[in-house]
């Protein structure tokens, strides 16, 4: 590969092994906040250092770095995977189908972020080394996976110019789809609103006087206006949510206390109080441009509070605050008429095996095509006026 002789790469067993400005200067290289919290070196470190990730979950760490005359010009979050929970592109067909013939699907090699389905740059390289950062790190990981028998590497919710520049590596492409909310320039919510459909815009006021009649009220609450109480009701806001959803909740206690300690500045919490106590709420990260919603949970069911607190609440503060984008998380139609629109996700796949590979590759090329035709059919669908409808 021309320009990598030079180039030396190595694999972390911890984001640890390696100091936070280094990693920050690939991950977070923007003045000020950075423009995807989840590959900073600190809510790396979080998951490590809470037991979130590593021994006993399934989340080993093999963060890969390249160097060039000791200077650190490329990074991959990486991990060796013997599941296939919380990365939400799934592939649990693709392992039973391995298995049934054989195979040994697990362990496997995965760059993502663990539990965070939001699109940001896997591929972490300084500026002016992109192209030769992807390939030495692309190179890298398959070769890791060969010496160590891995049968698969999965770099999931990359963005799409890292998935078209995989491609051309080689490696096979898939999309998916999520809902993202989109600011045009909006003033207030209710220069939003004015954008929506009549019946739409009266369903989503009606859902707001609902839900904003649950008996208490709502806090937005970041930085240092996050206290631990609000972590501790949180929490068992968490708790009950990742027992309905997972079985177990994926993150530690000790993970709150580690984004309260060093990433308050870059969480929102919507929190619900009512009569002296805190009833609901809802985790974001902010991002540069982008609100990202992450977790919500409730000790009493109120109509339509989910509603107000994870989707109307975080397009408000988006608006407030002069962001481009609410991404709500994976999945979820419901969205659709509350002004989140599909969009196409991104993740790239190496298989070792031939015959393996060209059945999955067959298998993406008709996904590829449902998924398209999904997006196309749920735009025409979408909650907007359509032209010259009134605006009441």
């Amino acid at each position: 590969m021309d320009g990598s002789s030079d180039i030396e790469i190595s694999a972390l067993t911890g984001i640890d092994a390696i100091q936070a400005v280094d990693w920050d200067a690939l991950a977070a290289p923007e003045t000020g906040r950075p423009a995807d919290p989840f590959t900073t070196h600190r809510f790396l470190l979080a998951l490590e250092t809470s037991g979130s990730v590593g021994p006993g979950t399934g989340w080993s760490p093999r963060h890969l770095v390249a160097r060039r005359e000791g200077a650190l010009i490329a990074a991959l979050p990486l991990y060796v995977k013997g599941h296939s929970q919380g990365e939400y592109v799934f592939d649990h067909s693709w392992a039973h189908a391995y298995e049934r013939a054989g195979g040994h699907y697990y362990p496997k090699l995965q760059s993502a972020i663990p539990f965070t389905p939001a699109t940001g740059r896997r591929f972490l390289t300084r500026e002016g080394d992109e192209g030769i950062g992807q390939a030495i790190l692309t190179e890298g990981a398959i070769r890791l996976a060969v010496q160590n028998d891995v049968a698969t590497l999965h770099v999931t919710f990359c963005t799409e110019t890292e998935a078209q520049a995989g491609e051309k590596l080689g490696l096979l492409h898939r999309i998916g789809q999520q809902f993202h909310w989109q600011n045009d320039g909006y003033g207030n919510f209710d220069d939003f609103l004015a954008q929506l459909s009549s019946r739409k815009r009266k369903a989503i006021r009606k859902e707001r006087r609902q839900a904003q009649a649950f008996g208490g009220e709502i806090e937005c609450l970041t930085g240092d206006q996050i206290q631990r109480d609000h972590w501790d009701a949180f929490w068992r806001f968490y708790q009950d949510t990742g027992a309905r959803k997972w079985g177990s909740p994926y993150l530690s206690r000790a993970f709150f206390d580690e984004v309260q300690n060093h990433m308050r500045d870059d969480v929102l919490l919507v929190m619900c109080r009512r009569d002296g106590r805190y009833v609901a709420g809802a985790l974001n990260f902010i991002g540069r441009d982008v609100l990202f919603g992450r977790y919500w949970g409730a000790l009493e069911h109120h109509p339509c509070l989910h509603f107000e607190v994870c989707y109307y609440q975080a397009i408000d503060w988006a608006i407030r605050h002069g962001l481009a984008r609410v991404e709500a998380g994976a999945q979820g139609e419901h969205k659709l008429a509350r002004g989140y629109m599909p969009v196409a996700t991104h993740s790239l796949h190496w298989i070792g095996d031939p015959g393996f590979r060209n059945a999955v590759e067959q298998f993406l090329t008709q996904e590829r095509d449902a998924v398209d035709e999904d997006i196309e059919i749920l735009t025409s669908y979408g909650p907007f006026r359509r032209g010259g409808e009134e605006v009441d």
